[in-house]
């Protein structure tokens, strides 16, 4: 062999190589691709289900009984304790100089205090009652200041309501005494709004009475001019055991030793009962009840450690106040009576706690215990979490102690995403997405199930449209259609898989939709004449002469058809009207909506299903035409020479041997329906609910994402289940093409001997 066709094998050896080589990096890339993009979704969903964590932070010593409350600050730098005379220590408890005390403010109330009582955690108020029956509201605030670069905070206390108490209960002066309750907590609550106090009390004699204070502002000295509002709760019976009201003063309940009474505080001299609820449990007996953040739950503990949690909802029978769930106190001590319950500032997460210190954090929604242990070895006379539940401060018989919490995903658990849940005001356990609002009451509502539902209705709509459509040009263009006319058709619609799916989904929206809800009767008239009209033509076209057929081309005989789906069409759309008054009197919307009972959305599953059906189509027909072009035409001819008709050949021969290819059509088709984005997005209502209605709307995985993912907090419970759906996403398509891949394989080794 000459050194010229040495250098040439040598130069084709290398190309093989390199090109060998190429393509395998390529596929390694690829697969690492896929497993990095695998592994950082499970890295940013991963911390959602991470266990509830408590550790001791900083201690300080103080003297046993001195405080009836205490609080710590947002950054948890400090924390402070109220005395029963209207003092306020303030404790660093962050850093050096743990454990100082930094300041006493005295908030200068009368030495005359008979009650004390504090607000939702959320507002941070505290009310002292003195003897002549008059409230002064306070709130410990901190002041941010940064001298020489340096933050500085320095703690003071406000007064909501001015420095001057309030006269807050209708009685002669100096006769409170005789008539309020002392010595515990639970006889007096108190709330307030923006130009108004409530307070509902329990008299020596057991009575309730609440009593609402509004003011007015005196427009040229600034000073509140108070009206004051008394109501008698004659309708309570049994031994009290809480007082609450909520935030805004506009419904109270009082938890006696067997009911639990709700009533309409909105007017002050006329409070309505709203419901009586029985809420004995045998032998077991109430100890204590709280409110959690948002006032729409009542938590209720018992002596046997059980807490059932009630709140207000619609019934068969109208508005009911209603035990949704319960818990369970799992602690080591014999003693598992709930002595308190401590809420968050904003979450539905609570602590209940023990007579020996030992307590459980529970969160309502995700039905789940996050954590149980001793926190201390006393008795626990006061316990606070922080404004951001990032710390939590306990006050006992050692004094203060500051611990440090880490639990930022409290509502998210496996059947909270996956099962249905009972949420607040809600009638029944259901399946809802709902992750955001206007308000800070607000219970979030992270089930995937809707929004995995509507991804796959949307995919079942568009694949119903697409299959049938994509698959039959397919095998029509590759099997039947002269080769002159392929090379046009085809091109023309694989063409139509670059059109952008946004001007789709633009068009399905502000187009297509608004003209199928106008002409529906003509839409469903079209899914009739249609195929009748092909049929019919297609009989007369093959019982006309043979002289008359044949002056047209073999293979352009479909060309046909063309002019028939145009005036078929325009004859569905114009006859639309007509059926609409004949079948629909006249509004075919109202006649499904209040004849039927449908739901009719202007955006629904028939407009995802034509709009996600006319992108997938190319993508279906591309594949599968494909695959039936590149049967050998040895065995086609070998067929019809064995005489079999085309149909038989088509059917038996043909579309055997090129079922890999369809069924790999068929699946891509459905895997891009599965992950497409912006048709959903803009041509459905984009609601997260479960109905296979093809007049209702959906949301899918994708459109979701789409739409939360720029306003959800980086790191938040609703970011992280984002891309928790991402990962659900990616699993549904993983699964899909594996299920593919395998069905392809095994008919590639049942046919590949054909």
């Amino acid at each position: 062999m000459s050194s010229n066709g040495l250098k040439t094998d040598s130069k084709r050896l290398f190309k093989d190589q390199f090109a060998k080589y190429g393509v395998m990096t390529g596929g390694v890339l690829v697969l690492c691709a896929l497993l990095l993009i695998f592994f950082y979704l499970l890295y940013v969903v991963k911390p959602v289900f991470n266990a509830a964590h408590i550790e001791p932070r900083s201690s300080v010593s103080t003297m046993a009984n001195k405080y009836v409350a205490v609080g710590i600050e947002e950054q948890t730098e400090i924390a402070f304790g109220l005395t029963d005379k209207g003092m306020v220590d303030f404790y660093n408890v962050k850093g050096s100089g743990t454990g100082k005390l930094i300041t006493s403010v005295d908030a200068n109330i009368d030495d005359n205090i008979i009650a004390f009582s504090s607000s939702a955690p959320h507002q941070g108020q505290y009310a002292y009652l003195n003897e002549h029956g008059e409230i002064t509201v306070i709130k410990p605030s901190f002041r941010v200041a940064f001298p020489n670069d340096v933050r500085t905070l320095t703690p003071v206390i406000t007064y909501p309501f001015g420095e001057q108490p309030t006269p807050a209960l209708d009685l002669p002066a100096g006769e409170a005494r005789n008539i309020l309750s002392r010595g515990e907590k639970t006889n007096f609550a108190f709330a307030t709004d923006e130009n108004a106090i409530g307070i509902v009390y329990k008299t020596a004699n057991d009575d309730v009475i609440f009593s609402r204070l509004e003011s007015e502002e005196d427009m040229f000295t600034d000073e509140l001019s108070w009206t004051s509002y008394q109501s008698d709760l004659n309708f309570v019976t049994g031994t009290i055991q809480q007082l609450l009201i909520s935030p805004d003063a506009s419904r109270l309940f009082v938890v006696t030793d067997k009911h639990i009474y709700v009533a309409n505080s909105r007017d002050g001299e006329d409070v309505q009962l709203l419901y009586t609820v029985d809420v004995g449990r045998n032998a077991a007996t109430i100890t204590t009840a709280k409110l959690l953040a948002g006032a729409n739950s009542l938590m209720v503990g018992y002596s046997d450690g059980y807490i059932g949690q009630w709140f207000e909802t619609n019934s068969a029978d109208g508005r009911a106040f209603i035990q949704s769930r319960h818990f369970q106190m799992a602690v080591d001590t014999e003693d598992k009576a709930v002595v308190a319950i401590y809420p968050e500032f904003y979450r539905r997460t609570f602590t209940a706690v023990t007579k020996s210190g030992e307590a459980n954090i529970f969160h309502t929604t995700s039905e789940a215990e996050l954590w149980q242990g001793q926190l201390v070895d006393q008795a626990i006379l006061d316990f606070e979490f922080s404004p951001r539940s990032n710390a939590i401060v306990i006050y006992s018989a050692k004094g203060l102690s500051v611990f440090k919490i880490e639990n930022e995903h409290p509502e998210v658990s496996w059947s909270g995403l996956w099962q249905e849940v009972w949420y607040e005001g809600y009638p029944e356990a259901d399946y809802i997405w709902q992750s955001s609002s206007a308000s800070d009451d607000f219970e979030s509502k992270f089930s995937l199930v809707p929004i995995s539902f509507g991804t796959l209705k949307a995919a079942m709509y568009a694949m119903m449209f697409a299959v049938p459509i994509g698959l039959a040009a397919a095998v029509y263009t590759a099997y039947f259609m002269a080769p002159s006319v392929r090379k046009i058709v085809k091109p023309t619609v694989e063409i139509m898989e670059a059109l952008p799916t946004v001007i789709l989904g633009f068009l399905a929206g502000l187009w297509l939709a608004p003209v199928i809800e106008e002409h529906l009767p003509g839409v469903v008239l079209l899914l009739i004449l249609l195929p009748l009209s092909v049929f019919i033509t297609a009989f007369i076209w093959h019982n006309l002469p043979t002289k008359v057929r044949n002056k047209v081309p073999a293979g352009w005989d479909s060309i046909i058809l063309l002019p028939i789906v145009v005036i078929v069409g325009w004859t569905s759309f114009a006859l639309s009207p007509l059926v609409e008054l004949w079948l629909f009197n006249g509004n075919t919307r109202l006649f499904i909506t209040n004849d039927l009972g449908i739901t009719f959305d202007q955006r629904n599953s028939l407009i995802v299903g034509i709009a996600m059906g006319f992108a997938v189509i190319p993508t279906i027909f591309s594949i599968a035409e494909d695959a039936v072009f590149s049967v050998p035409k040895t065995l086609s001819s070998g067929s019809l020479a064995l005489g079999a008709t085309q149909w038989q050949t088509l059917v038996k021969v043909v579309l055997l041997t090129a079922s890999p290819g369809i069924f790999s059509a068929v699946m891509m088709g459905l895997g891009r329906a599965v992950g497409e984005t912006m048709i959903v997005l803009m041509a459905t209502g984009n609601t997260p609910i479960m109905d296979w209605s093809i007049f209702e709307g959906m949301r899918t995985l994708s459109a979701n994402i789409a739409v939360e993912m720029p306003e959800s907090e980086v790191g938040s419970s609703h970011y992280r289940i984002l891309f928790l759906a991402a990962f659900v996403l990616f699993i549904f398509t993983f699964f899909f093409n594996t299920i593919a891949e395998f069905v392809r394989q095994r008919l590639r080794e049942k046919y590949s001997s054909l």
